[in-house]
């Protein structure tokens, strides 16, 4: 398969005015798959009613089938055809959260949604997603899109329409070629099922995001089902081909010469000579290091004679698990 790509940036502010943009919306109505940027990675994203393009979607990743996807849609009144919100509180926090990187899950209804997209859950992750490409997509398809981060499974999420391409080229339909994304790690998941709502899967919306708007909305996650609810619960993500550790104390590090380390600016000084990646400048600085994160694995991957990476740990900084819990999935907490 030739995989098509088409180039949108000069044509953000009215996709609609783009010459190729039929292509697009003709693809999507006849269930392909189609790479497009979000603002937080980019998702290979299909007709969430079809399983036909559903099945696409798992077979061009890898993806194991009981991985559920989330679902993005431009309009909150569309979530009424599948899926149901039991509690006031889901629509306070979409009210503030919406679109943007955060996806709720909610009780589904029968024989809307391709049953392969919830894993044959009986309940459906949901985002609005803010990216300009995305929502415009969204909206001239007038479907809603089952969109996972569109990487080979396992492997460190796209940030870029390049990344897309070395992983999926050949496999996918096309590729929508936007801008580098604006957060770089996938979006909370917040469990709306029962109440107090749980962090089913951490992003860069906090809890205490959260509760600023709802106090006493989030309780604890305990999950103890084998079965995800959600993506990236249960499954290796995120990971560089290369052999990846945490290392708490970096300036207790010494590498050897076919090592490199993933780190903030400031603590890579020492370390001329050796293969080496700025993550953020400053530990303070999360919303950096997740911004760049996949990147930083990608672009070590690309060096040659690499036998182990090293990532800096950032528990200790406010506000880092959504960070570290893409770092730890990446390491199987080695």
């Amino acid at each position: 398969m030739d995989t098509k790509l088409w180039d949108v940036r000069n044509y953000v502010d009215d996709l609609s005015t783009y010459p190729q943009v039929q292509d697009i919306i003709t693809g999507f109505r006849q269930n392909e798959i189609i790479a497009i940027p979000t603002e937080t990675v980019y998702g290979l994203a299909a007709n969430a009613k079809s399983r036909i393009a559903v099945n696409k979607i798992f077979k061009a990743k890898g993806r194991p089938q009981d991985n559920p996807l989330i679902v993005h849609i431009y309009d909150s009144a569309q979530i009424d055809d599948f899926a149901s919100i039991p509690y006031s509180e889901t629509h306070r926090l979409m009210d503030a959260f919406w679109p943007g990187p955060i996806s709720f899950i909610l009780p589904l209804k029968n024989d809307v949604l391709a049953e392969n997209v919830t894993a044959g859950l009986d309940s459906v992750a949901v985002r609005m997603p803010s990216e300009r490409i995305a929502r415009q997509l969204l909206a001239l398809t007038q479907l809603p899109l089952a969109a996972p981060s569109a990487n080979t499974s396992g492997k460190p999420s796209p940030t870029t329409a390049e990344h897309v391409k070395f992983d999926m080229d050949g496999k996918i339909y096309g590729i929508v070629q936007g801008f580098q994304v604006d957060v770089g790690i996938e979006s909370t998941v917040v469990d709306c099922t029962s109440y107090p709502f749980k962090i089913a899967r951490p992003g860069a919306i906090t809890a205490r995001d959260l509760e600023r708007i709802v106090p006493g909305c989030v309780g604890d996650a305990n999950y103890t089902s084998d079965k995800p609810i959600a993506p990236g619960m249960k499954y290796r993500h995120y990971a560089p081909d290369s052999p990846l550790e945490l290392v708490t104390d970096v300036s207790q590090l010494t590498l050897k010469s076919s090592e490199a380390l993933i780190a903030p600016l400031a603590e890579l000084t020492r370390f001329s000579g050796h293969i080496t990646y700025p993550l953020s400048n400053t530990y303070e600085d999360i919303s950096g290091a997740m911004h760049n994160l996949y990147g930083a694995l990608r672009e070590m991957d690309q060096q040659s004679g690499i036998t182990k990476i090293y990532i800096a740990d950032y528990t200790h900084i406010t506000g880092s698990e959504a960070l570290m819990n893409r770092i730890n999935k990446a390491t199987s907490g080695k």
